[in-house]
């Protein structure tokens, strides 16, 4: 059975219990569920802050840890199911269940329930929160402080229009392997804008190309994807693209032609799909 190696927490030394009898490994262990308890924390390759960057995890989110090695934690963000390694400081196993999520691009919270208080972030857009009390217009999240409240929806309040939600990032700078407000590439751009309407959304370009439907050439629409080997897009309209590109090293919107064009001459071929979910 072939299994990928982004999405599959199994070493040739170690794997998680769950995977015991579908893949080979020296040993299996059951995998510790943990939460991000810092506003974002970066997924790499290795057990190094100069490793490459695969993902990232936001505040509140999950990740299943199998082992910890020279203050990194090796394990899988339940979320989308990536593979990596991720500072072991920024985790708790503290038992929380989010109420809410940030629904702002970005907020910070506060020491005490004052604006004026020492604040700490920024918290981005699907961050996960646990709320217990309000002041004013302030939420006291678990952990993390006081929000503003008009920046928290309760989980399952979700945005009608990914688009909407994905133009709120125009201008945010390219980062590869990046989710957050502060820095983020084309797929997180989509996966990001996805879950903010309550759908769901797998991590890489290549997965993503499984949603939805088909849609032909001349058909596009506003909400729908293209694809490229190794990129992708939200359509604006019939004619423009929003997406987290390498060209302008931020999100930008274009008209598609000429983006087609552009990626074309510099080798990255045609357009490989165009869905709509």
């Amino acid at each position: 059975m072939s299994h990928d190696p982004r999405l599959t927490l199994a070493r040739p030394d170690l794997a998680s219990l769950s995977l015991e009898g579908s893949v080979r490994a020296k040993r299996f262990e059951a995998a510790k569920a943990m939460r991000l308890v810092i506003p974002a924390a970066a997924v790499r390759a290795a057990p190094s802050v100069d490793a490459e960057q695969l993902d990232q995890l936001l505040f509140g989110e999950l990740f299943e840890v199998l082992e910890i090695e020279d203050g990194f934690a090796w394990g899988q963000a339940a979320r989308d199911g990536y593979v990596g390694w991720v500072e072991a400081g920024g985790l708790s196993a503290r038992p929380l269940e989010p109420t809410h999520r940030v629904t702002a691009l970005r907020s910070f919270s506060y020491l005490e329930p004052s604006i004026k208080a020492p604040s700490r972030g920024p918290f981005s857009l699907n961050a996960l929160v646990t709320a217990t009390e309000t002041s004013g217009a302030l939420t006291r999240i678990e952990g993390g402080g006081w929000i503003a409240s008009a920046h928290l929806r309760p989980i399952g309040a979700a945005f009608a229009d990914p688009v909407e939600v994905a133009e709120r990032f125009v201008g945010t700078p390219y980062l590869w392997g990046g989710r957050d407000s502060v820095g983020i590439d084309c797929s997180g751009l989509v996966q990001q804008a996805f879950y903010a309407a309550g759908l769901a959304c797998p991590r890489d370009t290549y997965l993503q190309t499984a949603l939805g439907i088909s849609v032909e050439e001349g058909a596009l629409a506003r909400g729908d994807l293209v694809f490229w080997r190794g990129h992708v897009g939200l359509m604006l309209d019939d004619a423009r693209l929003l997406h987290a590109n390498a060209h302008h090293m931020a999100v930008a919107v274009e008209p598609l032609a000429e983006a087609v064009a552009r990626i074309s001459i510099n080798g990255g071929g045609e357009p490989t799909a165009r869905r709509r979910v």
